[in-house]
């Protein structure tokens, strides 16, 4: 059982940035992503880094504002969210599992964590 704890969010003006980190009890192999939800809406995927933090993804949403890495030695992935837009609000989650190719899709990610808030004023 991996258990994930996620922290750094908090209210910021348009424009302003964010570093969200997230802590694993342990990562062993595992992609680990970082997911939002907005009230009323869908989970929806961020970003994603592999193992070797060699390999990431991002949703068209945030490519060129966020950027995602990871700390093996730590256990610990980062989520550095700069020119942030009101429609990032949402709380945001971390993620561990073997999403294999299909990484967008929450259902294949095996462990969660319990979020936190990001709220981005106009």
């Amino acid at each position: 059982q991996v258990h994930l704890v996620e922290s750094g969010g908090g209210l910021v003006q348009a424009g302003g940035s964010l570093r969200l980190s997230c802590t694993a009890s342990f990562f062993n192999t595992y992609t680990m992503g970082w997911f939002r939800q907005a009230p009323g809406k869908e989970r929806e995927f961020v970003a994603v880094i592999d193992w070797s933090g060699g390999n990431t993804n991002y949703a068209d949403s945030v490519k060129g504002r966020f950027t995602i890495s990871r700390d093996n030695t730590k256990n610990a992935v980062y989520l550095r969210m700069n020119s942030l837009k009101p429609e990032d609000t949402a709380v945001y989650y971390c993620a561990a599992g073997n999403p294999l190719s299909d990484y967008r899709s929450p259902s294949l990610y095996n462990y969660w964590g319990q979020g936190t808030q990001v709220t981005v004023s106009s």
